[in-house]
């Protein structure tokens, strides 16, 4: 299921950034089944006991392709401003980089509860804004009001992983 996601990212972006009828509701479909890939290998993973060390490793990456993909075209649409997905998106990096660097010295840091509230948030902010005006009206207000929710609910749960960071690392380095 995280491939087939990540094969899903280039097939939204193209139909989030070409002109034709209908492409808010195939890209807002396409989008929404990507992301539920994302909850039921997750949840699959777990109910089996299945988890791998590959998907461990591919899962993030495929959600933060999907998630950056999906800002990135919505600036292009002009429907999200740049400084907010720069700062959205700035955070993925970061954690990915802290949990990388973790790893390497031997310990982890979860996933935090605020991260996981992020993550639904943005799915569906990007869903109120892939489908608009057109099809939601003056709902759409809603997703431009829940885009600062969600650059909020990413620089604190950023600084959640920065200092689980620092409190595991603090000791590696201590002389």
């Amino acid at each position: 299921m995280t491939i087939t996601r990540i094969f899903l990212v280039p097939l939204l972006v193209v139909v989030l950034l070409t002109k034709f009828p209908e492409k808010e509701i195939i890209g807002g479909t396409i989008f929404l089944l990507a992301s539920i890939t994302d909850l039921l290998d997750g949840y699959i993973a777990r109910r089996r006991k299945q988890i791998t060390r590959l998907g461990t490793l591919l899962d993030p990456i495929a959600d933060k392709l999907l998630i950056s993909a999906a800002f990135i075209s919505l600036v292009e649409l002009r429907l999200v401003p740049a400084w907010m997905v720069v700062i959205v998106l700035s955070r993925e990096i970061a954690v990915m980089g802290l949990r990388s660097i973790a790893s390497s010295q031997g310990f982890s840091i979860p996933s935090s509860s605020l991260g996981k509230f992020k993550m639904l948030s943005q799915v569906v902010v990007i869903i109120i804004l892939i489908l608009g005006e057109d099809i939601l009206g003056k709902l759409v207000l809603l997703g431009t009001i829940g885009m600062w929710g969600v650059m909020l609910a990413a620089v604190v749960s950023a600084t959640g992983y920065f200092v689980n960071f620092w409190r595991g690392i603090k000791p590696k380095i201590a002389p």
